[in-house]
């Protein structure tokens, strides 16, 4: 998949789902996500054997062509490598990685650093990143939004951490070209209980159609 086909993909599905927990809570997580019709996954790194699952989760949805794997938590360039030769279609970190930020434009998969000011940001895009995640999106604000996209507008922008089913219309006014959602969402996995993480995905999916006016 083409580097602008995974970006568009992304923001088309209007919210990345952040999955954690053991391997076996994560792979399931990720598939009662897709089945809510949420369909942009960030298996994050702090799950054990994660490039396994992401390699999983691509063999049996690889046929479905709304359906993409992520990786997130990924911290350096040899994690970003383990990810991609999984499968992953886009790479998500907490902080800015220049090597790793190198190695996806070297193989031109989406690399989305977390920033927490406008220089983190400018950094962030110089060297590729076409989307930048704004994290903790709970500590900054959506009002850091305005500030940031007031002196450089064309920041796309994916606000983590904070992000809910209430407010997300909030972040969408601000102009964030998407979110990621993370235990406000996939919570009740912690419980074991699968079925409200799909009830909670096809909530988040109407939201986001509503915002979209595609509903």
């Amino acid at each position: 998949m083409k580097r602008v086909d995974v970006l568009n993909q992304v923001v088309e599905s209007g919210v990345v789902a952040v999955v954690r927990g053991t391997r076996e809570q994560a792979y399931k997580t990720a598939k009662a996500c897709i089945a809510g019709d949420v369909k942009a996954i960030e298996l994050t790194f702090t799950v054990p054997e994660a490039d396994k699952v992401i390699a999983q989760l691509n063999e049996e949805y690889g046929a479905d062509d709304e359906v993409i794997i992520g990786a997130g938590t990924v911290m350096d360039a040899i994690t970003a490598r383990i990810a991609m030769i999984a499968g992953a279609k886009f790479i998500v970190s907490p902080t800015f990685d220049k090597e790793t930020a190198l190695l996806c434009n070297k193989y031109q998969v989406p690399y989305m650093p977390g920033c927490m000011s406008v220089t983190e940001i400018q950094t962030a895009m110089e060297y590729g990143s076409d989307i930048v995640k704004v994290f903790p999106g709970s500590v900054v604000g959506n009002g850091f939004v305005s500030a940031v996209k007031a002196p450089i507008p064309y920041a796309n922008i994916m606000p983590t951490g904070g992000v809910n089913l209430e407010n997300m219309k909030d972040w969408y006014a601000k102009g964030v070209v998407v979110v990621g959602a993370g235990s406000n969402l996939v919570g009740p996995a912690d419980q074991g209980d699968y079925a409200a993480v799909t009830a909670n995905a096809k909530k988040y999916r109407a939201e986001i159609q509503q915002i979209k006016g595609t509903k």
